[in-house]
């Protein structure tokens, strides 16, 4: 194989690239030509990093504000996670873990999305340990999905009968609404909804609250009522946007109720941070993705990005990066003024399911697409099969089948095929998962994006096309 395009960390972290130049894909000299923007990128992130603001962004109202994200992998005073969050946390993670049945996390977004991607991947099978007992969790307020809501109010009334019943006691639970300006409609419906029933069943249900939001904001509705009925808070920091926080408060409390190891958690994200440096594209894994995908988008019409893990679990992953790509990305002018409506519609597929559901358009399909395979190299070895059917002529060949090594060939499979019509894709091969490869994961994607929102001169930061829903929401419910 070509190493040109492959990037391989001392971790093991893998970044394949190759198949973004198979006939009819890209070309080197396509990125040597594109040089100066890479250094201006380049300078771009390194103006982030040293001051703490990115060139041109304002905030909704139209002032200068912060842009902290590059800060989220250091532990330090004056930085979003300091080593007394960071003491707060962890004694959280372990009252919940020793004095709580259940969890309810009550937000939307950025709120939501990455404690749902720590979630789903710590309850995974290949994680590689589990040392801490954590109670269980539910995530609300993430959709006012009556529907929904009222199947986990029962689900909770039914789990206290149960342990009314058998213990003797209360189900103890801990309801965790997050949002930074406390009046955001998802997570205030959950919270409101999940807060009353649960205080119409006191005699079964004993509930405590914790709060994570802007503690700036004093007359908020969550501060005034964390000093009315003394919960405790946690800060949303400032300078981190909900799409870039689950390395900062809305993530790691979820992290550290599950027991997780905050500290390696932050460690992975400063090694991809520490090795993401640089101009020279063939270095530099955060700049050389998104380099690529901004050329596929200008030059060869690329106008989708599938990204494809090849694990059930990692479903949320490409759910919390749709958010991150979409909101950063998605943008009608650029940073001068320009009309532009520069962006990628992001879409998740799971491997090998979506090989049954949506390769045909990959492969046949308008050639308007990059694919993004994610890769687990520890699903291998795990499972091999025993064929009770040998009189079945169909059946011998799964005798003592390595099921990850088969999902891996039709991952190479999926590649092989795109790459022999001239379709684009990426490879991202993990060793394992933890938490510093799923930090160093997280902080990859949140680099490669900031990197193409200076290729493409648009601010990565900010969201006005959301305002323009808010307002129409806010006028119709009369608020």
């Amino acid at each position: 194989m070509d190493d040109t395009h492959l990037i391989t960390l001392l971790s093991g972290f893998c970044f394949d690239f190759t198949h973004m130049f198979a006939p009819g894909g890209l070309k080197d000299e396509e990125l040597d030509a594109l040089f100066p923007q890479l250094q201006a990128a380049e300078e771009g992130l390194s103006y982030i990093r040293r001051e703490g603001r990115a060139y041109h962004h304002l905030s909704k109202d139209g002032v200068p504000e912060a842009v902290y994200f590059t800060r989220l992998p250091y532990i330090a005073e004056d930085y979003p996670n300091t080593p007394q969050l960071m003491a707060q946390l962890e004694a959280f993670g372990k009252k919940v873990s020793q004095g709580f049945d259940v969890v309810l996390f009550s937000g939307v977004g950025g709120s939501y999305l990455g404690g749902k991607v720590l979630y789903d991947c710590y309850q995974s099978e290949f994680w590689t340990h589990h040392d801490t007992p954590a109670p269980k969790v539910f995530f609300v307020g993430n959709n006012m999905d009556t529907e929904d809501m009222k199947n986990i109010g029962a689900t909770l009334l039914a789990m206290a009968n149960a342990v009314k019943e058998q213990e003797g006691r209360k189900l103890r639970v801990m309801l965790v609404p997050i949002s930074k300006s406390g009046t955001t409609m998802e997570p205030t419906t959950g919270f409101l909804f999940f807060y009353d029933r649960c205080q119409k069943h006191a005699d079964k249900m004993e509930l405590s609250v914790t709060v994570v939001t802007d503690p700036a904001q004093k007359d908020g509705p969550l501060m005034r009522l964390s000093k009315a009925y003394d919960w405790e808070v946690f800060p949303v920091p400032y300078g981190i946007g909900g799409r870039f926080s689950v390395l900062s408060t809305p993530g790691l409390i979820v992290a550290a109720t599950l027991g997780m190891n905050l500290s390696q958690l932050l460690a992975g994200a400063a090694n991809m941070d520490e090795v993401c440096r640089g101009s020279d594209w063939r270095r530099n894994p955060a700049l050389f993705g998104a380099a690529v995908k901004y050329l596929a988008a200008r030059d060869h019409g690329a106008s989708i990005e599938v990204f494809m893990p090849y694990a059930m679990r990692l479903k949320a992953l490409g759910e919390w990066y749709v958010q991150l790509l979409a909101e950063s990305l998605g943008k009608r002018e650029d940073r001068n003024g320009q009309t532009v409506f520069y962006g990628r519609t992001p879409l998740v597929a799971i491997g090998t399911t979506d090989m049954h559901a949506q390769t045909q358009l990959h492969q046949d399909g308008i050639r308007d697409k990059v694919v993004q395979f994610l890769f687990i190299d520890s699903l291998k070895g795990k499972i091999h099969l025993h064929n009770p059917f040998p009189e079945i002529q169909s059946l011998r060949p799964y005798e003592n089948m390595d099921v990850g090594r088969a999902l891996e060939i039709a991952m190479e499979a999926n590649e092989e095929a795109l790459m022999s019509d001239g379709r684009m894709s990426a490879l991202y091969r993990l060793p394992q998962l933890d938490e510093f490869y799923l930090g160093q994961m997280f902080y990859y994607l949140m680099l490669s994006i900031a990197y193409e929102g200076e290729l493409a001169n648009v601010d990565a930061f900010d969201q006005p096309g959301v305002e323009v829903y808010k307002k129409i929401m806010r006028r119709k419910l009369g608020k």
